[in-house]
Formats: structure tokens, sequence, C-alpha cells
């Protein structure tokens, strides 16, 4: 069945609860090799965040430069979500990558939340959104809707990896019912992106969210093959990950892509911290002993924090957020960088880093 010719049944309601609890018991998982769970094939993307005006407003020119120089610099993997913006980041993005052929360039975004035209628009962390409102949707049908409504913004014909996206407790929508919607999602949203993986409509699923036990309890139940991780993997918070994260993703042969790598601007050195105000105690002298060692090796803390969060063998992409061009250009030079190792043996003779985490050879 085509993509296109599920937009009614898109419209369907979602199945009694009594349905859905009598098939939450995990059949046999099929699962594939680490070789057959498709990857962007770029270790360095562009996050979507920042062209979906978080923070402060990004012009319709700044988005349009944003991504024409992240693409004159090498970069062709591309993530946004229709959450960014209330669908103004999607828009953004196909404006642009709709000229691009299709074949040159992997495109993931999310599902979760079906926007619908609102005069009503809910007040969230986006300045000047798109005039839409949002409600959660984790079922099969809302899945192959939010896809749809996804493909009509962006104005391309396909996505690669579509992330299941914010299913987790520190959703302040959700807190500690995040496992409902898990429970819906787990009937609904992951058996309909793998029927639509085998289908081909799409090449790869997984979840995208900040925090790790939605991750491993995914791992648990379906058979994703890449999950976005944001805010979770950086050089100033990383152990948690390290110890549970990798290598439960390992020994599924899954992928990740380190999103929010610099903690929302944090290791770039604005003050803000994982998209908040509020900075944990004792992290602002922490920042200031890793960039005065960066210093001394010969290099910057961005440059470090992009290419710690990319060196372990689990981690597929880094996909910095960015609203300038010449940011764009700037966090693409900082992978091509040679930082001495000398420079990461401080980092753990220090403490800065933990004993075990993976640093770039």
């Amino acid at each position: 069945m085509s993509l296109k010719g599920t937009a009614v049944a898109s419209l369907m309601p979602i199945l009694p609860a009594l349905a859905e609890d009598a098939a939450a018991v995990p059949q046999s998982i099929t699962r594939r090799t680490t070789a057959e769970k498709f990857k962007p094939g770029q270790r360095y993307g562009l996050g979507g965040v920042a062209i979906g005006n978080a923070f402060r407003p990004t012009t319709e020119i700044q988005a349009q430069q944003t991504l024409e120089g992240a693409w004159d610099a090498g970069v062709r993997y591309f993530d946004t979500s229709p959450w960014y913006g209330l669908g103004l980041s999607e828009r953004r993005f196909g404006h642009f990558l709709h000229t691009k052929k299709r074949d040159e360039y992997v495109l993931s975004t999310k599902i979760g939340r079906v926007l619908t035209a609102s005069k009503d628009v809910p007040k969230t962390m986006w300045i000047e959104p798109s005039p839409f409102k949002y409600a959660y949707d984790y079922s099969a049908a809302g899945t192959r809707r939010s896809i749809e409504d996804s493909l009509q913004r962006l104005g391309i014909e396909s996505i690669d990896i579509v992330y299941i996206h914010d299913l987790s407790p520190d959703n302040e929508d959700m807190k500690d019912k995040w496992t409902e919607y898990f429970k819906t999602a787990q009937n609904g949203a992951m058996k309909e992106l793998t029927k639509m993986r085998e289908e081909g409509l799409i090449k790869a699923w997984g979840l995208g969210v900040n925090t790790i036990d939605p991750i491993l309890k995914t791992l648990e139940v379906a058979d994703p093959d890449i999950f976005l991780s944001a805010t979770q993997y950086s050089l100033i918070s990383h152990e948690d990950a390290v110890n549970r994260l990798f290598p439960a993703v390992e020994k599924k042969g899954v992928s990740l892509v380190m999103g929010a790598p610099l903690n929302s601007g944090f290791l770039a050195g604005i003050d803000r911290y994982n998209y908040k105000s509020e900075i944990p105690p004792g992290f602002r002298e922490k920042r200031d002993r890793l960039s005065k060692l960066a210093e001394q090796h010969g290099t910057d803390l961005r440059t470090a924090a992009l290419q710690f969060a990319a060196a372990p063998s689990v981690v597929a992409a880094v996909i910095p957020g960015t609203r300038s061009a010449i940011q764009a250009r700037e966090n693409v030079a900082s992978m091509k960088v040679k930082i001495p190792a000398e420079f990461w043996a401080a980092l753990k003779k220090e403490k800065l880093i933990v004993a075990n985490a993976p640093v770039p050879k």
C-alpha cells in the first residue's frame, strides 16, 4: 500500500484500549543485523531546532542562508520535526531541500504530535511559530497522518528516518505518564513504522528523546534502527550514556545520532543548558576548566565538544543546530581539525571526562 493511499486510513479512530492491551505483550521480534540497519552515511548533520525559532526568531533569509551555508560546507544530513516552530522548521527545510536531488541528502523528521490550524497558538518554547496547535498521537493512524502532513510541509516525496518524538519522562506534558503514551506507541507507531520500513516508504525508525530509559525500553519491545539521543552525551555530561546507553545499543546493533552535542549552546559559551536558562551547579566552573585546557592544547571548546560527541563507535552522526551560515561552516570545519591526544589524556587525568569515555583518534 502506498503512503498516499493511506491518507484516508490515517483519519481512522485509534483502536480501543482493550485491543491495545491485548497486543501489548511482545511477540517474537525479527531482528535484523547491524549491516541491514540504515545510517545517515555522514558523521555530521544539521539539526532544525534553531531554524524553528527556538529561543528567538530566525528570519526566512537567515534560515535559507544557514541551510545554504551548511550545504556548501558539505552537510548532507538534515534533521527536523513538526514540533520545531509548530511546522515552521519543516517548511523552511523543505523550501531549501526541494530544489536538491533527493538522492543527494538524508532527511529525518519525527512523529508524535499532529498539528491543526488554530487562532489560539499554545505558549511553547518557539518564538513566532506557525499558527497551529498540537495534539499527541502515537497511534498507527496518527503516525501515517503525521508523515503525510510532514511530506506536504516539506514539499518532497520521501523521508529517510522517522523518530518517535519526546516519548520521555522529561516531557512536561507527560512526566510520569510517559509509559502510558509509550504503550500506545508500542502497539501503534512502532508497528506502523516497522511496516512502512518493510514497504520501503522509509528507511529507518527509532526514538528522538532527551533521556535514556525510553531508548532502553524500545530495544526490549521492537526492532528499531537508530535513535536520536539529545543532551545525553556531551563533553560536560556523559557518564550515564557511556555506561548504560552505549552497551545496550551496541548489543542490538543499533546506532545513535547525537543531538544537542553543545547542550543547547552551553559548550559554545551561551548561558543556556539543555533548552533551559537554569545552569546546573558547578557547570559554569567545569566549562571554564574545559575551555582553558582546550586553549592550552591549541583548540577551542566547541570544536572539542563536537568531536567528542562523534567519537563513540555507536554514533552515526552529530547534529548541532545553528541559525547562521557562519556557524554552520564553522561547525563543519571543527569536525576536520586534528586535536592532540594529549588534550584528551589531560581531560581524563583531571577527571573532566570519565576514564572509559571514547575519544577521537
